[in-house]
């Protein structure tokens, strides 16, 4: 296996951040459905300011069976809405015009790392791109998308309440 990019990846500043949050506007008018299934949008509590937040994050998996959705957090663990979910887990979600009630369960590294698994399974490409964005380096092995979320890129199952 090559030797993978160790830094954590940054959250966006500036410019950036400013163009990864722009889907949220999407839902504030009632347009979320514009960005498909594979979208979410997340209400959640600010953990220093106690004030509403929110984040548009991409669904990783769904699980038709028990209404559950599980996201990666890309940033990982610094991410400020991954750390909101660790002091306030009971959060809404928002996906195509829908509002559900869900506890945000932070995933386990080797969960996470199982997850990570079923996503590159399903869109091999995708995570490329999205790892490249990110500023991962990518991976040339299956065991190696399991270490980079085990060590880096935390999932959260978001389960109804």
């Amino acid at each position: 296996m090559t030797q993978a990019n160790t830094k954590q990846a940054k959250s966006p500043t500036g410019l950036s951040r400013l163009l990864w949050r722009a889907p949220i506007w999407f839902y504030r008018f009632n347009l979320g459905w514009l960005l498909t299934g594979r979208m979410m949008l997340i209400n959640h509590i600010g953990r220093k300011s106690g004030k509403p937040r929110q984040n548009v994050v991409e669904v990783a998996r769904y699980d038709k069976a028990t209404n559950t959705r599980y996201v990666c957090s890309g940033f990982g663990q610094q991410s400020h809405w991954y750390r909101n979910l660790e002091a306030h887990p009971d959060v809404t979600i928002q996906t195509a015009g829908k509002k559900l009630a869900v506890h945000a369960k932070l995933l386990s590294p080797d969960e996470s790392a199982d997850e990570m698994q079923r996503y590159v399974e399903h869109n091999p490409k995708l995570i490329k791109e999205l790892l490249r964005v990110v500023g991962y380096d990518v991976p040339d092995s299956m065991q190696g998308y399991r270490q980079l979320a085990h060590d880096k890129m935390p999932f959260v199952a978001f389960i109804p309440r």
